[in-house]
């Protein structure tokens, strides 16, 4: 929380609590702050999650964490100074065994929950039954237009949209992603590459990730999340191959970060065009997240990548990747432009829902 000169204060946040909104953003969950809230200085900012989501710890006992990487996310929201802008959102990754806050990947599904949030606190107004929140993701320089219902001046949580990994519906938050500008979808220049003995391709459509074969790697392609988290041998070599992509794709040492996601690819078996299991990078996704989607559907869009050839394409810009808990609908157009470079822009339909609203009481230091 903010003391009266406007720093945070530590000794008061401890004792007083700090606002916080709980919000599940598509099929992860996280906390939402205000940036006034939380402080400036990212170290000091870093090691306050660290203890409002209970890590280190398998459990999080001792916070908010549902020890689980999709229930240990915080989203950071303030009003942007960016043209045609409405606000910024600062996504970060609290590692649930581990003493680490990583900020080099955004998160496509707490995405969902950013709009709602800035119209909660103030941040944006929505005067009709329709709010337009154009959202900055700090983290990678894309910018996301958030449409949703609105009811009496706040978000309107209900409705009849159901999305696989979520029970019951929920109201839609539609969701369209541009890209930086200079930014390509191809981070390393070429569309397949050799990296630590495997044929890869490297796609960063919002979140960067490395598209695999998945017979390539003596798997399917269909097994469920603890079957792959249990065959210690593959996760060994996707590890591998992801510590080897990382500096490829401009992230540098990757080995203490959460990207790129590594994701397996077989021919589809349940009417959509791609079956797809994400490495995130330990564990593996119970479903598949927004951005992770995004480059995917728009990689095996690019004649010759990795999945292409196992992917059944409907005409249009609807690209249904299977994951292991149903289909989800990425809507991605993709061309190639001057030079030969290949860019994407996206659209996904989500849901969010508020939980919780009030104060946290981090763990004091030690």
């Amino acid at each position: 929380m903010a003391a009266a000169d406007g720093a945070f204060a530590e000794t008061d946040a401890v004792r007083d609590g700090i606002p916080c909104m709980l919000l599940r953003g598509g099929t992860s969950k996280g906390a939402y702050f205000l940036a006034q809230d939380v402080p400036a200085d990212p170290s000091a900012r870093d090691d306050l999650l660290l203890r409002i989501m209970g890590s280190p710890d398998p459990a999080q006992i001792d916070g908010l964490g549902g020890a689980h990487p999709l229930t240990s996310k915080v989203a950071i929201v303030s009003r942007s100074e960016a043209p045609g802008v409405d606000v910024d959102y600062l996504f970060l990754q609290v590692v649930v065994d581990q003493p680490v806050v990583a900020d080099a990947q955004t998160c496509g599904n707490l995405l969902a929950g950013v709009g709602p949030f800035a119209l909660e606190r103030g941040l944006v107004s929505a005067p009709g039954d329709t709010a337009t929140v154009r959202i900055r993701l700090v983290n990678t320089g894309d910018v996301a237009t958030a449409t949703f219902g609105v009811a009496g001046g706040r978000p309107d949580y209900d409705g009849d949209v159901a999305i696989a990994g979520v029970p019951g519906t929920a109201g839609g938050i539609s969701l369209e992603l541009t890209g930086a500008e200079g930014k390509a979808l191809l981070p390393s220049g070429e569309v397949v590459d050799e990296v630590a003995g495997h044929r890869v391709s490297l796609i960063d459509n919002g979140m960067p990730v490395v598209l695999l074969d998945a017979a390539e790697f003596g798997a399917t392609g269909h097994e469920s999340p603890a079957e792959l988290e249990q065959n210690a041998a593959l996760a060994a070599e996707v590890e591998r191959v992801r510590l080897a992509a990382g500096p490829l794709m401009g992230l540098g040492d990757v080995s203490a970060q959460t990207v790129p996601k590594m994701i397996l690819l077989a021919a589809p078996a349940a009417g959509g065009a791609i079956a797809a299991r994400a490495f995130i990078p330990t564990r593996v996704h119970t479903s598949i997240g927004v951005l992770m989607a995004a480059s995917v559907a728009a990689g095996i869009r690019i004649p010759g990548a990795v999945g292409s050839a196992l992917a059944e394409l409907a005409p249009g810009e609807s690209t249904l990747v299977e994951h292991p808990s149903g289909v989800f609908d990425s809507r991605v157009r993709v061309a190639q432009g001057a030079g030969g470079v290949w860019h994407a822009a996206s659209l996904s339909l989500r849901t969010a829902r508020k939980i919780f609203d009030g104060r946290v009481f981090p763990r004091p230091r030690p």
